[in-house]
């Protein structure tokens, strides 16, 4: 820990939900310092705004990209998400703010995917799968509207990737890690 008062030398971002029985830090058993951490409603990363709307992720991104200089970015899902639930289901829709409004203008960025996924699917156990991976999808493609992103992707300095962390019965799962095309946006399995 002594020398970590020096800094922090985290080798990944990772972007995760704010759900307690997702941790990073326990699914990737991680030292203190080795990974920058990134929590929030469905692991959502958002388009850049100059704007700053939502300032907190972006912030967070930025400072992991530019100022740690982390070799990778990973979106980590998974299952039973309660912001995948509520997108899914339109709970929140037309809440006020501390209603379920915040909620749902967070969401709101996979709208059109909860929409297209709950008219062929409802709201099965399927669906949610389905949702779940749109959401990684988008927040890969968001990530990819960060200038420092792009910088950085044409020069192969960082990589970007995705996991989804599965817990069946109460007991941590499987990780299945899935990296993306930065041409083609398509998601390949990269289990060896």
């Amino acid at each position: 820990m002594a020398a970590l008062a020096e800094g922090q030398p985290p080798r990944a971002v990772i972007i995760a939900c704010c759900d307690s029985r997702a941790d990073p830090a326990i699914i990737f058993d991680a030292e203190p310092g080795s990974i920058f951490v990134v929590r929030n409603v469905a692991n959502l990363a958002p388009p850049f705004d100059p704007n700053g709307a939502r300032d907190g992720v972006s912030a967070a991104i930025e400072y992991g990209v530019t100022q740690l200089d982390v070799p990778e970015i990973v979106v980590m899902d998974h299952e039973k998400c309660g912001g995948i639930s509520a997108v899914l289901t339109g709970r929140f829709h037309d809440a006020q703010a501390g209603e379920g409004g915040f909620i749902d203008r967070w969401m709101s960025q996979i709208d059109e995917s909860a929409h297209a996924i709950a008219q062929k699917h409802g709201t099965s156990p399927e669906a949610h799968r389905l949702l779940e991976e749109a959401a990684i999808r988008q927040s890969m493609a968001n990530l990819r509207t960060f200038r420092s992103w792009r910088n950085a992707n044409k020069s192969d300095r960082w990589s970007c990737s995705a996991a989804t962390f599965r817990s069946e019965k109460g007991n941590c799962g499987y990780l299945k890690r899935l990296e993306i095309s930065v041409p083609s946006g398509r998601f390949a399995d990269a289990r060896r």
